[in-house]
């Protein structure tokens, strides 16, 4: 490996997982198309399918930048599973609406990242279970939670104000089940 960080001579790459990431997640990912991506990276089409298969491959990484954004840095614990359920919802708050699309294609049924989702998924199951839930719980639990979550973030779109994101947050912390079978107080 040279100075540079590469092997062998030559110019380095124009295009990198990083910036197709980066340039995908500054337009609607809902309508992206690979010529309109080579554009704003300004390679060409061609250039652009020996980083990535397809569109497709193109929301993975996007998808993967975006759980990386998303989640939190610290493991759940008996005494914070709840905050961090709560960062990561207003996280995806946060960063989902910020790129226009992003949540709408997440809501949609079709394949995802599975290595980035599957570590979000890990990390919420982890947080259910360090709040008491067991195993098959916490699994339901993150299917309500993260579909609630998600599903609202894509129903909102451009008009965030309604229902209140807080307002929602809160109705689903609160109806989690305590794991004692007794619902969480109202309040």
């Amino acid at each position: 490996m040279n100075s540079t960080g590469r092997d062998g001579p030559g110019r380095p790459p124009r295009l990198s997982r990083e910036r197709i990431a980066d340039a995908a997640l500054q337009g609607d990912v809902a309508t992206l198309t690979m010529r309109e991506l080579a554009t704003r990276l300004g390679v060409s089409h061609s250039s652009l399918y020996r980083w990535v298969p397809d569109r497709d491959g193109v929301l993975d990484l996007v998808s993967e930048v975006m759980v990386g954004r998303v989640l939190p840095e610290d493991e759940p614990d008996a005494g914070t599973w709840l905050d961090w359920l709560e960062r990561l919802a207003w996280a995806m708050h946060d960063e989902f609406l910020a790129v226009p699309g992003y949540a709408a294609h997440v809501a949609r049924p079709h394949r995802h990242h599975l290595a980035s989702f599957e570590r979000m998924h890990d990390s919420a199951v982890a947080a259910f279970r360090a709040g008491g839930a067991d195993a098959r719980q916490a699994e339901q639990n993150w299917s309500v939670f993260g579909l609630g979550v998600v599903r609202w973030l894509a129903a909102a779109g451009d008009d965030p104000a309604e229902p209140p994101f807080a307002l929602y947050l809160g109705t689903l912390l609160r109806g989690l089940p305590r794991h004692d079978g007794e619902r969480r107080p109202r309040g």
